[in-house]
């Protein structure tokens, strides 16, 4: 995808706000990652309890650019405020059907240690397949997991994506996590559905 600046960049809720990170992000996001490492190392490989607020923050700028570029687009999930780093979200570009034009992105998420297992996700999820068949280019979205994790699951059925590969697959996410030699289930929403 070329650069294409009018990429959707803000969805806020009365709980939350989903926007692109960049520039000055990166002290929120190494607290809420270093905060989180127990819980986010078995899923997401890049989490780190030695992560400095200089990589982080470089990680950040990083991700700004790609976003501008239309090639990745993390996706900082703050509080109303702004002040806290709730999680973080993506879409990564997967696929584009020559036949047919179909857009398809796979969406990423991770919640923190301390904003997890109170329902967060499954309504970040919502928000993220709402504005991602709205807002966005895609007629498609993916959520993979591994089959182990149970929490994952239940946010995809929760959030009223329907499994469309079970058990019979071992592959890794568009980010190489999420169950590196582990069985996946992918989940979709599509639009128009």
């Amino acid at each position: 995808m070329s650069e294409a600046p009018s990429w959707p960049r803000r969805r806020a809720t009365t709980r939350f706000v989903i926007r692109a990170l960049g520039a000055g992000d990166g002290a929120r996001l190494r607290e809420a990652v270093v905060g989180s490492v127990p819980h986010l190392a078995p899923v997401i490989p890049w989490a780190r309890s030695d992560l400095t607020v200089a990589e982080a923050e470089h990680w950040a700028r990083v991700a700004w650019l790609r976003y501008r570029q239309g090639v990745d687009f993390a996706l900082g999930i703050f509080s109303v405020g702004g002040r806290r780093l709730l999680g973080g979200a993506s879409f990564h570009c997967v696929a584009r059907s020559p036949e047919d034009g179909e857009l398809v992105a796979e969406i990423g998420l991770w919640i923190s240690a301390g904003d997890a297992g109170a329902g967060l996700g499954t309504e970040v999820l919502r928000a993220l397949v709402c504005w991602g068949l709205t807002d966005w280019p895609w007629t498609r979205l993916l959520w993979r997991c591994a089959a182990s994790n149970s929490a994952s699951r239940r946010c995809a059925e929760k959030a009223g994506l329907r499994l469309v590969v079970g058990d019979g697959e071992a592959a890794t996410g568009a980010d190489g996590a999420a169950g590196v030699g582990e069985h996946l289930l992918c989940f979709e929403a599509r639009r128009g559905e």
